[in-house]
C-alpha cells in the first residue's frame, strides 16, 4: 500500500500562549483532491505554512511523499508546489522573468524553463503583456502567475491557499481544468478555500479544522453520512424543520455539512435591529 502523500502526527503550532494548531493528525492519499476547510482564524493557513516548510512546527511530525519534512526539507520542496496566502511574487520582474527564475530555482535547465514559461504564459492568458512588471498586474493576473510558478516544475503535491480569490470566471474555469488534469496524472492537491461550492465540486476528500483542532476528516460522502446520522438521532427531540436531515431524494450540501459541524447557526438566528 502506498504511503500517504501528506501525513501529520500531533502537528502543533504555538505563538506564545496562543495555540493556533493543536495536535492535528492528517492523512491524504496519493492522487486525492483534498479540501481543507475552516472558519476564519481556524488554523488553515498556519497548517499549510507548516506543511510546506514556510513555518516550523512547535511539535509533531510531517511527512510528504514518505519523506520527513524536518529531516529532508530540500528533497520535499523539490517535489511540491505552493500558492501561499500572500503569493510572495517578485514585483520588479516581468511575468516571463519571474517564471524563468522559478523554473531555474527548481533545477530546470534554461531551455526547459523557457519553453515551459512561454507555454504557461499563453495558457494563463498573460502572454500579451510581455514587458509589464508583476507589480502592475491585477490581483487576478498575479494569482494566475503564482499558480504558473507553482506548477512549472511538475510537482507531485500542490498546496493551494485560496487560489480562486479575485480570479474571474473564465480564468477560474481554466485553472480548474488544469487541476483536474493534474489529478488525472496522479498528482495530489491540497486546497483551502472559503468558496464551498468550488470545494464541493472539485474535492473528493475533506478535513475541517475549528479553533485549531481537526473536527472532521473523510470523503464528502462519509462526512455527509455522519451529519445525517447525528441529525436523525436527534430528530425525536426536535420540532419539524429543525433537523438537518434532508428531504427524500435530496443531499446535504457541503455548506450545510460545514455549518452543522462547526456550529455556524448564529447568523440565521440573529438580526440587526435596523434591518428587521
Amino acid at each position: 500500500m502506498d504511503a500517504p502523500a501528506i501525513e501529520t502526527q500531533g502537528l502543533t503550532r504555538r505563538f506564545g500562549d496562543l495555540v493556533a494548531v493543536a495536535d492535528v493528525n492528517l492523512s491524504v492519499a496519493p492522487g486525492q483532491f483534498f479540501g481543507f476547510l475552516g472558519p476564519n482564524g481556524a488554523g488553515k493557513s498556519t497548517t499549510i505554512k507548516m506543511l510546506t516548510g514556510l513555518l516550523s512546527a512547535s511539535s509533531g511530525r510531517i511527512q510528504i511523499l514518505g519523506l520527513d519534512l524536518g529531516r529532508n526539507p530540500v528533497d520535499v520542496k523539490r517535489q511540491i508546489g505552493v500558492v501561499p496566502e500572500g503569493m510572495a511574487l517578485f514585483g520588479r520582474l516581468t511575468g516571463a522573468e519571474y517564471l524563468n527564475f522559478v523554473g531555474c530555482m527548481y533545477g530546470l535547465d534554461r531551455e526547459t524553463a523557457g519553453k515551459r514559461t512561454a507555454e504557461l504564459l499563453d495558457f494563463m492568458q498573460l502572454a500579451d503583456q510581455p514587458k509589464t512588471l508583476v507589480t502592475d498586474y491585477s490581483h487576478g493576473m498575479q494569482k494566475k502567475l503564482a499558480m504558473a510558478g507553482a506548477v512549472i516544475h511538475g510537482p507531485r503535491v500542490l498546496f493551494l491557499d485560496e487560489p480562486f480569490e479575485g480570479v474571474d470566471a473564465i480564468a477560474s474555469g481554466t485553472l480548474k481544468a488544469m487541476l483536474q488534469r493534474m489529478i488525472a496524472r496522479g498528482a495530489t492537491i491540497f486546497l483551502t478555500s472559503h468558496v464551498l461550492e468550488i470545494v464541493e465540486r472539485l474535492c473528493s476528500h475533506l478535513a475541517i479544522i475549528h479553533r485549531g483542532r481537526l473536527v472532521a476528516q473523510g470523503s464528502l460522502e462519509e462526512l455527509r453520512a455522519g451529519v445525517e446520522a447525528q441529525a436523525a438521532a436527534a430528530l425525536a427531540g426536535t420540532s419539524p424543520g429543525e433537523s438537518a436531515v434532508p428531504a427524500p431524494g435530496e443531499k446535504l450540501t457541503l455548506e450545510e455539512i460545514f455549518l452543522r459541524i462547526v456550529g455556524g447557526t448564529r447568523g440565521a438566528e440573529q438580526e440587526l435591529s435596523w434591518l428587521g
